[in-house]
């Protein structure tokens, strides 16, 4: 079974099918926890699990075409064949089937960090739990985030809804996976929607600004807001943390870190 599944380059089968046909579907990720009209499957393949992706039903027109969800992927496809980094789930293979390609990744194992509002003050989410670590565990985590979208900025990678549904954390072995880049554009680029997709708790101004451009400032605002959300939130905070947090989050992007990389550095 984890020989078809990492090996096929086709399928006849609808996605729903072929993972079912070729391993343990022992999760499902669709309508009922995301919006987002892609549906995903956890899967167990001989002695490995995985984590298939695909664009869902053509019938499911949520937010975006079933066409658009597609061209999504093949864009998700192109980041990870483009940089390769520790941080993301590796890519192991992709699947041509009639509803598009099916998205084969490593599993990540790990609890999602981002909670709904109504969970966040809960001491048992994921949220409070993260943040109640101690700063240099929270440090360490997020610092494969920054170090990632430093790799991702240097092939001109722009951020695009990066939030902390985004990351997944595993509390037993301390490792963070930075999963969902889907919709990130390799250059920079004009906002053409107006409000943008994303949460507003990590949206740069421009995202909501029609007509606006989108760089690797944007992606220094998200990171500024990162620090802001999981660095700045203890008793006290450093003037170096408050200062970095102010300048990454400025509203007017030239008032920012000019790059990525000077953020890091910062």
């Amino acid at each position: 079974m984890l020989h078809e599944v990492l090996t096929a380059e086709r399928t006849d089968l609808a996605p729903g099918e072929f993972v079912a046909r070729y391993g343990d579907v022992f999760a499902v990720f669709d309508a009922a926890t995301q919006d987002s009209g892609n549906v995903s499957y956890g899967v167990s393949a001989g002695p490995g699990r995985l984590f298939v992706k695909t664009a869902g039903s053509p019938d499911a027109q949520p937010h975006l075409s079933h066409d658009e969800r597609v061209a999504l992927l093949r864009n998700a496809i192109r980041l990870a064949r483009t940089v390769p980094d520790p941080a993301m789930p590796v890519l192991r293979n992709v699947v041509e089937s009639p509803r598009g390609p099916l998205l084969v990744y490593e599993w990540a194992e790990g609890e999602l960090v981002g909670t709904p509002s109504s969970r966040r003050s809960d001491p048992g989410s994921a949220f409070s739990r993260f943040r109640g670590l101690p700063r240099h565990e929270r440090t360490a985590a997020l610092d494969v985030v920054f170090r990632l979208h430093v790799n991702l900025a240097a092939q001109g990678w722009i951020a695009s809804d990066f939030y902390d549904g985004c990351l997944i954390y595993d509390f037993a072995t301390r490792r963070m996976h930075v999963v969902d880049l889907d919709t990130y554009r390799d250059a920079p680029f004009t906002n053409e929607m107006g409000r943008m997709f994303g949460s507003t708790r990590f949206m740069a101004p421009e995202e909501h600004t029609l007509g606006a451009r989108i760089d690797a400032r944007t992606t220094v605002f998200a990171m500024g807001r990162t620090v802001e959300q999981f660095l700045a939130s203890d008793a006290t905070v450093s003037e170096g943390i408050a200062g970095l947090i102010s300048r990454a989050c400025q509203d007017d992007p030239e008032l920012r870190f000019g790059s990525v990389a000077g953020f890091y550095r910062a």
